[in-house]
């Protein structure tokens, strides 16, 4: 199966936080900060702590939630050039390929650990930090989402 692609910036900044929010740790963190919020407003209502005490509290929150929503994916997304280049993958029997102006590279099935469908793209990882991005739309344009499906489940087995 051979796709061709070029990436949008508003859907892969949708991807990338996708990827943020699914992480144990980020999730955890985000699960902390949310409940020392309704503690710190609670304390607010019962005057056992201070309205600064209280302003503090509620910067830090947004202020952890624009960096998971805003600031971390726009970063990633300015630093990488991947995302600005136009490509033609080819998914084989033994590898995949991604191609552009530039050069290619290949990689044998082993090297992906796992995948996860978000809205927009495949995931393609190749550890829990590390990943390629596949938009569905160029999956369904040039080729079948449901064979791709089907290959990953194949060759990379389990889903994150």
């Amino acid at each position: 199966m051979e796709i061709f692609f070029a990436y949008d910036k508003k859907l892969v900044i949708q991807a990338l936080r996708y990827h943020f929010i699914g992480r144990t740790e980020v999730r955890a963190l985000m699960i902390l900060v949310n409940v020392f919020a309704i503690f710190a407003a609670a304390l607010f209502y019962f005057r056992k702590v201070s309205a600064v005490a209280f302003l503090v509290s509620s910067i830090l929150w947004v202020g952890l939630m624009a960096c998971f929503w805003f600031i971390l994916p726009n970063t990633v997304y300015n630093k990488a050039s991947t995302f600005k280049d136009t490509f033609k993958m080819t998914f084989g029997e033994h590898r995949v390929r991604v191609e552009n102006e530039r050069g290619y590279t290949e990689w044998n099935w082993a090297k992906f650990t796992s995948y996860v469908e978000s809205p927009h793209f495949i995931h393609l990882y190749f550890d829990s930090r590390s990943f390629f991005l596949v938009p569905k739309a160029a999956v369904e344009k040039d080729g079948n989402l449901d064979d791709l499906r089907r290959l990953l489940h194949e060759r990379i087995g389990k889903k994150k």
